[in-house]
């Protein structure tokens, strides 16, 4: 079975995440957990066939933002949607995404709502063919649609938003969810990874700035979220506090834990600028050429930056409408790119830094 994590390779959380995204890519380390859900109102569905995805908290280079949950079309008959789910495993939080699959699998114990309470789902079946849904826990427009049944589910109601660790959900597969596991999957379709990329770029969705309070809960299709299809959060899970910027360290050298306190970065202009220390020989005409050797070597490192981000909003460009599971791949690849710069860089001006700080040679 592919399963990815989106964020950190977490190889030991449960025995079905069995494939990495790859086998070099570079681990991030997230150690804050993501923001409990909000409470929010499901909008309508837009027309018959269309299946609940719900929202979630994804993470980005600005910390944790709302992906609103939204109505989507399955990309075949028969198919149904298991949500991804943050797991806990040792100090650190990954990303599990979620899948189309003939049967639903293990979603972490989740209660996202509106049938998906933890176990399986209850907002629908389908039988010959056609999908029917359950009215009960679904916003369903019986006079448009009569495919509908009535099911009432008893809900405990947890805004908890990841399994594991302490004050995690602490469900485990069943037997069920193994069997699902083995099923043929299909990763987001085009228009869900659309969805998300909206989402991401949307200041308003980051928890930092919503205080886990989006305005933008739910949409009626992927990427409307404008109009009378967009629900807005009735109130976050709980109250949320942003953490300071650079205290959840991201990619970690080798994939290891990164040093005590020290800040990584995901791409070049969130560096902060180059540490500068004027020469002070005693001799005018050797500080003015150490001054210039400096300027030198701090501008070609600037040029270089620039080239690298460049380079790296070329290839967001070009991955705009690619599965979420490559574009989280790309955020790996750019996060090493960017820590290898800054080492080079760090090195050149150490390098530097003792050469110049040498007593001058004597003939």
């Amino acid at each position: 079975m592919r399963r990815f994590f989106s964020n950190i390779l977490l190889s030991s959380v449960l025995a079905l995440m069995v494939m990495p995204v790859a086998t070099n890519a570079q681990t991030l380390i997230i150690r804050i957990a993501p923001p409990e859900l909000p409470v929010y109102v499901q909008p309508a569905i837009p027309a018959y066939g269309y299946i609940w995805a719900p929202g979630y908290w994804a993470y980005g280079p600005d910390g944790y933002y709302w992906v609103p949950g939204t109505w989507v079309q399955p990309p075949s008959v028969g198919l149904l949607w298991t949500p991804g789910y943050w797991g806990w495993h040792d100090g650190v939080y990954g990303w599990n995404a979620g899948y189309w699959g003939p049967h639903i699998g293990f979603y972490g114990g989740i209660n996202y709502g509106f049938g998906y309470f933890g176990e399986g789902f209850v907002g629908g079946r389908w039988d010959g063919g056609h999908f029917f849904y359950n009215r009960s826990v679904t916003n369903i427009n019986i006079v448009n649609i009569h495919n509908v049944y009535e099911e009432r589910v008893n809900v405990r109601e947890n805004r908890i938003s990841y399994n594991g660790g302490a004050g995690g959900i602490s469900a485990r597969p069943r037997p069920e969810d193994e069997m699902a596991a083995r099923d043929r999957h299909i990763g987001a379709v085009g228009v869900q990874s659309q969805h998300i990329q909206e989402a991401r770029g949307n200041r308003e969705l980051r928890a930092s700035v919503n205080q886990g309070r989006p305005p933008i809960a739910a949409t009626a299709r992927p990427n409307e979220f404008r109009g009378g299809g967009a629900v807005s959060a009735r109130e976050a899970g709980a109250p949320y506090r942003a953490p300071e910027r650079g205290s959840n360290a991201r990619p970690a050298p080798g994939g290891g834990n990164p040093p005590s306190g020290a800040r990584t970065f995901t791409h070049p202009n969130e560096l902060p600028a180059p540490e500068r220390h004027a020469p002070n020989t005693g001799s005018p005409s050797l500080d003015r050429k150490y001054q210039q050797q400096q300027d030198k070597m701090f501008a070609k490192q600037q040029q270089q930056r620039q080239q690298l981000q460049q380079k790296q909003e070329q290839e967001h460009q070009r991955m705009q409408s690619a599965p979420p599971q490559r574009q989280q791949q790309m955020e790996q690849r750019h996060a090493q790119q960017t820590q290898q710069l800054q080492q080079r860089h760090t090195q050149q001006q150490q390098q530097m830094q003792q050469r110049q700080s040498a007593p001058p040679h004597k003939r």
